[in-house]
């Protein structure tokens, strides 16, 4: 018998043998396989990553543990282009809201009626998405984020999408992005094309939300806007401020400290 499963074993084609590195994955809306991982058990909430993210870049954020500990349910998709997911090649993949229905599509594979989510940098515009698209959202939080991807033609965005689509020579202050991701072996392709379709929510759109949204940001970061003229927009928003910079917000224990009582407040 064991001889047989050997034999099987090496009969696989690569992705096939390949595929369990991947688990748990699920098929999205669209037929793209999306990663995630799950922890902890009670009320969930989803982590949503930044730009050049994936699951992994929870990891060792103060929240995760922080969550866990305080009995929550912890889901973390790798939006699809980034870590263990599909990354398609085709631009059209990105387009439509694809990142937020990977999320709905992933809530309801795992049967939730409610949940909590919290976004952070590009992660924030994708739950502001969430905002506007699923009723079962129940509270979010923002973080790093400010106004500025509420215009459709917001100039670092489409700095960031030119770099990533073979212009990076017009944008030479932001090269250090794009050697990054080569040096860390990311699809810059599928990051182009995250940056060519991400979406924007209007003001308009974030004045009608209807459920409690913290906007949270290091006293160090302005990067996408002033986080306070974000919570302006927001009726049911509350506003806090941590100490650090963009970079390095996500991951401190004065960000988990607010998160958790935001999210406590609203269980």
């Amino acid at each position: 018998m064991k001889n047989f499963l050997l034999l099987l074993s090496l009969a696989l084609p690569p992705a096939v043998a390949a595929q369990t590195d991947r688990d748990p994955v699920f098929t999205s809306f669209d037929g793209t396989r999306i990663h995630y991982v799950v922890e902890g058990e009670g009320r969930p909430v989803v982590l949503v990553h930044g730009f050049m993210g994936s699951a992994d870049s929870w990891k060792k954020a103060a929240l995760r543990q922080a969550l866990i500990d305080a009995g929550y349910r912890v889901i973390i998709p790798s939006l699809r282009g980034n870590g263990l997911s599909d990354k398609p090649h085709s631009v059209e993949a990105y387009r439509n809201d694809a990142e937020a229905k990977d999320i709905m599509a992933l809530v309801k594979h795992l049967g939730l009626k409610q949940y909590d989510a919290v976004g952070y940098s590009r992660g924030s515009i994708i739950t502001a998405r969430l905002l506007v698209l699923d009723k079962n959202l129940h509270a979010a939080v923002l973080g790093g984020m400010g106004p500025d991807f509420t215009n459709p033609e917001w100039p670092r965005r489409k700095a960031f999408a030119e770099l990533f689509s073979g212009k990076a020579h017009l944008h030479p202050e932001f090269q250090g992005a794009l050697n990054g991701a080569r040096t860390r072996g990311l699809d810059t392709l599928a990051l182009g094309f995250q940056q060519q379709t991400q979406p924007s929510t209007s003001p308009a759109d974030l004045r009608n939300v209807k459920i409690p949204v913290l906007v949270i940001s290091g006293d160090q970061d302005e990067d996408n806007g002033k986080a306070p003229e974000l919570a302006a927009m927001l009726p049911k928003s509350t506003l806090k401020t941590v100490p650090g910079n963009h970079n390095n917000t996500s991951g401190s224990e004065g960000f988990a400290r607010e998160v958790l009582a935001f999210l406590n407040a609203h269980r």
